[in-house]
């Protein structure tokens, strides 16, 4: 029973295809985001002028070894359609949909790159086809062919049989030499848009009854960067966990993705120069596991959205679903393009900066601060030149019934006294230093006090007058004194090295349960070295494993956080140079070895007669 089960478990793995391979396309109008290169293709087919050796170049998971292939397939087809397709019903066609053409030969230069293996391919060339009009050879990742094997190739690329045609595909095409560039049609193919990736993942979810959200389907267009295979991949993925139904915040959960939500909310806030509450998002997104940078180039990228639509010439370049769409429109309309060029520019001062900061978290909360003050800074310089400091005098002279000289000298004394406060009285912006302007002012005035009674200081400005007194300057320093405190309250408890040790150690047999066993082994050669500013160097034997660490990076610092009880940490790889060691190879090395740790080996060898080298 054990056996059959097995055996039927074996069946029903092997039966599975990945979608990239399921839903490779068949047809040119299948090959999305390509439709310059289809038409010419097909026009050239319907024309028959077909070149001798066509190259394919582009990022990669775009369609070009099954644009080749679609190629292969239709130029031997000997019922083509009106709109040069392949009929899928003659020998050639089925046999090449059953991968049994003798026509078609596909070789992988990336793993048969030298002359011998060019050889062997130039000398099947001759031979004719035994079923359609071609031989056609597909070569992909042909950059990896060595100098020596491009040299070999050239002069049968340059004038092959008549029944020949070659399809080269790159994704490197610089590194492809020029004489192999000079005699082929070159094709270049562009990255998909998110339009066209979010339309095939919406045909692939259809094919397999599986029920979307379609803001869950644009953000895998967006991580998948442009490649049709890279977003097939994160389907099959995501879906495995989906039971049935594809929601964003699956999506949100499983890659591992700032949510936009978060820089609305940051947008709206850095608008309202609220930065308490700016803070507490940050902080908030740093407990999730993100990276500080990692935001503020989000960050960047959001407000750079915002600018696209500030021009209705530029909206296009927004590739978002419709009701994102309209949530950017709407955050645009609140604020104006010269404030987020400033942001923009701040963003990208802190983003060069942060590998060089010790204090990571500081250099972002001043980079939301700075862009916070832009609009209210502008704004307050704005008011400033409206803003007088004067005096509110409670006690007029009295209107007693004064006549004759004596009115005259009263009168002349509220002139002069009306003049002399005009003269002292300046333009000053609202500051720190105020007080001390106002104070200044105030001894300046030669007011009798019997006269006079200055009961405040008022500052006006073009919507009302604020009351500005030494009571209400101290109750701001003590609210501003509270935020700080409450801003500062950062877990940053002291550790020791062998703290770290034992953490480091639990920290790699938790990645093990959690199945990234390579990233656990790869964190157990060296022990982690702790520097200033809770600084954690992580010595590493290559780049490989630095690539790796930076990936996992978040979960790393997530879970040292958490069990060191510290929010500062961070992580620094290094590469540690190996020592080198003297390998003995063949015969003779290996007796050198030898005869190095015993001397009397040469008077045995000598005596036997024998040759170290056999």
């Amino acid at each position: 029973m054990l056996v059959l089960y097995l055996s039927f478990y074996d069946v029903n793995m092997s039966n599975f295809l990945v979608s990239a391979r399921k839903y490779r396309p068949q047809t040119f109008e299948r090959v999305l985001g390509q439709d310059s290169i289809t038409s010419t293709l097909k026009t050239s087919i319907k024309n028959n002028k077909l070149a001798q050796s066509f190259l394919f170049c582009g990022p990669r998971g775009v369609g070009k070894t099954s644009l080749a292939r679609i190629l292969a397939k239709t130029i031997n087809c000997d019922n083509l359609t009106e709109n040069q397709d392949s009929c899928d019903k003659c020998i050639s066609c089925t046999s090449f949909n059953e991968n049994n053409s003798f026509n078609i030969h596909e070789l992988d230069a990336a793993s048969n790159n030298s002359v011998d293996d060019i050889r062997k391919l130039v000398d099947q060339v001759r031979f004719a086809p035994q079923v359609g009009e071609y031989n056609i050879y597909i070569i992909d990742e042909v950059h990896m062919l060595s100098t020596q094997a491009f040299n070999a190739f050239l002069k049968t690329l340059e004038e092959p049989p008549s029944h020949a045609k070659f399809i080269l595909a790159t994704t490197e095409k610089h590194k492809i030499i020029p004489t192999i560039l000079s005699r082929c049609q070159i094709f270049d193919f562009k990255k998909s848009t998110i339009k066209d990736i979010v339309e095939n993942l919406k045909y692939v979810a259809s094919k397999e009854s599986i029920e979307f959200e379609d803001e869950s389907l644009a953000l895998i267009a967006e991580k998948s960067d442009g490649a049709l295979r890279d977003s097939l991949s994160l389907f099959d993925r995501l879906v495995t966990s989906a039971d049935g139904k594809l929601t964003y915040s699956d999506v949100i959960k499983h890659l591992n993705i700032l949510d936009y939500d978060y820089y609305f909310k940051v947008s709206d806030n850095l608008f309202k120069n609220n930065i308490s509450q700016l803070f507490l998002i940050f902080n908030e997104i740093l407990n999730n596991g993100f990276d500080g940078q990692h935001f503020i180039n989000g960050l960047a990228s959001h407000l750079r959205n915002l600018l696209i639509c500030q021009d209705s010439v530029t909206i296009d370049l927004l590739e978002k679903s419709d009701d994102l769409k309209s949530r950017y429109l709407e955050q645009a309309g609140k604020t104006s393009s010269s404030y987020l060029v400033k942001a923009l520019k701040l963003c990208n001062e802190c983003d060069v900066q942060y590998n060089i900061s010790n204090n990571k978290r500081l250099l972002v909360e001043i980079c939301l601060m700075q862009i916070s003050s832009i609009g209210y800074s502008a704004e307050l310089k704005k008011k400033s030149k409206n803003f007088v400091v004067s005096k509110v005098f409670d006690k007029q002279i009295p209107n007693d019934n004064i006549t004759g000289v004596d009115k005259e000298i009263k009168i002349q004394k509220e002139i002069s006294l009306e003049k002399k406060s005009k003269i002292e009285i300046k333009e000053y912006s609202v500051n720190d230093d105020i007080v001390d302007h106002v104070t200044d002012v105030k001894e300046k005035i030669p007011v009798p006090s019997e006269q006079i009674n200055p009961k405040s200081i008022s500052v006006d400005s073009n919507k009302k007058s604020k009351t500005i007194s030494i009571s209400n300057l101290l109750s701001k320093n003590n609210e501003k004194r509270k935020e700080d405190i409450t801003i500062s309250n950062v877990n940053l408890k002291e550790f020791s090295k062998a703290d770290l040790l034992s953490n480091w150690k639990e920290m790699i047999s938790i990645l093990k349960k959690n199945g990234k066993s390579n990233l656990a082994i790869t964190l157990g050669i060296y022990d982690p070295i702790l520097l200033d500013n809770f600084l954690i160097e992580v010595p590493l034997s290559n780049s490989s494993q630095i690539e790796l660490v930076f990936h996992e990076k978040q979960k790393i610092l997530q879970i040292l956080r958490s069990r060191l009880g510290n929010d500062k940490l961070d992580l620094k790889t290094v590469v540690v140079e190996s020592e080198k060691r003297d390998v003995a190879y063949t015969n003779q090395d290996k007796f050198n070895k030898m005869l190095e740790k015993n001397p009397n080996l040469e008077v045995l060898r000598e005596k036997l007669g024998l040759d170290p080298e056999y």
